[in-house]
């Protein structure tokens, strides 16, 4: 199976705050094999953007640590699958985790009807 899968990265390593990440690694995977990473920068962060930008890539799948259920329901509307909660590791590291079925995640969700800084929103 082929995939294309897009993780947000800050400083080199997954980002805990997926709107405001400074670029996305776009992991290309043919026959469970990753055959090639590129690293672009995304757009100014505007609330529904990254789902629509993401899938001109031909993205299937997005690992993020935090993101909210509208992002999430966004991405799902553009047949991409979401993978929430991924520990904070370098774009290979976690494909490769992925694709050995060891990427573990914990759920990690935003309500932004909170009025409280959270860190680990989109």
């Amino acid at each position: 199976m082929n995939r294309k899968i897009a993780i947000p990265l800050e400083n080199g390593v997954l980002s805990q705050h997926f709107g405001h990440c400074q670029k996305f690694a776009i992991v290309e995977v043919v026959n469970n094999q990753i055959t090639d990473i590129v690293e672009t920068t995304p757009p100014e962060h505007v609330p529904g953007l990254y789902p629509r930008w993401v899938a001109k890539f031909g993205v299937t799948d997005v690992i993020a640590g935090g993101m909210g259920q509208k992002a999430i329901h966004l991405f799902n509307e553009q047949n991409i699958n979401t993978f929430v909660g991924a520990p904070v590791k370098t774009a290979r590291e976690l494909v490769e985790d992925f694709l050995a079925n060891k990427l573990e995640l914990t759920a990690n969700y935003c309500d932004h009807k909170e009025h409280k800084p959270h860190g680990n929103c989109s």
